[in-house]
């Protein structure tokens, strides 16, 4: 039975319609302050996962190839044109609400926070080894930082937060139900490799939730579906 991603997904929907119904009446100082903690969050975890690297040389060729192939694909123009899209259907005018993002604000935040809850290695281990062993607990784990993350990023972003709880469902499901498939084929070095990838991404996540530097994380993230084969290769070939 899947109940990872239905927690993992519902907490989303729950942070992100209270943040955006309630959030005006959280101090101003907490809104400003937990946005960094979860970015210093984001950090920790990338750095926790990068220590798990096996084969340095293949996650770094992933990363650069998949940067590369994104950037072909425009991946994140078009997180950015579907986040503005979800932003006009999903939020509507409010004279009273204080707190209003530019768009240029908006999509950074946004984009961070769609990588944040669908591609974080947190996420993606949690649900590869629930399918794989039926324990849910990392991702119960990661649904309630989920729930306080989309919370306070409503505040400012509103209800569109609560629309990635879709395509993070939809991704955690199929890595779920791909986890049985690709299990006898997966080497602990291929797996350490995977999470590493994840890592940097989740680091230069952070590095762009702090506003310290705006990696261009969403077309990253074709590196992750390219390191477990290059990791494959390396141990092979060198």
């Amino acid at each position: 039975m899947i109940l990872g991603p239905i927690i993992n997904g519902s907490a989303i929907i729950i942070g992100g319609l209270l943040g955006a119904a309630f959030g005006h009446i959280i101090p101003a100082r907490v809104r400003q302050a937990l946005p960094m903690t979860f970015g210093c969050a984001s950090l920790g975890i990338g750095i926790a996962l990068i220590m798990k690297v096996h084969t340095i040389p293949a996650v770094v060729l992933a990363l650069l190839l998949g940067s590369l192939i994104g950037e072909i694909l425009q991946v994140e123009r078009g997180i950015e044109k579907l986040s503005l899209k979800l932003r006009a259907f999903v939020d509507k005018p409010q004279s009273n609400r204080s707190i209003i993002t530019s768009h240029e604000d908006f999509i950074e935040k946004y984009v961070a926070l769609v990588v944040l809850f669908c591609a974080s290695g947190m996420g993606i281990f949690g649900a590869l080894t629930e399918g794989m062993s039926g324990d849910p607990s990392l991702l119960i784990a990661k649904a309630f930082l989920d729930l306080f993350t989309a919370a306070i990023f409503a505040i400012t972003l509103g209800y569109s937060v609560a629309m990635i709880a879709v395509p993070q469902f939809v991704i955690q499901t199929v890595l779920f139900f791909m986890a049985t498939l690709i299990q006898p084929i997966i080497t602990p070095a291929m797996f350490s490799d995977f999470s590493a990838c994840g890592g940097m991404i989740m680091l230069a996540t952070g590095f762009r939730i702090c506003g310290i530097k705006p990696f261009p994380v969403a077309n990253m993230l074709m590196g992750l579906i390219l390191v477990m084969p290059i990791s494959a290769m390396w141990s092979i070939f060198f």
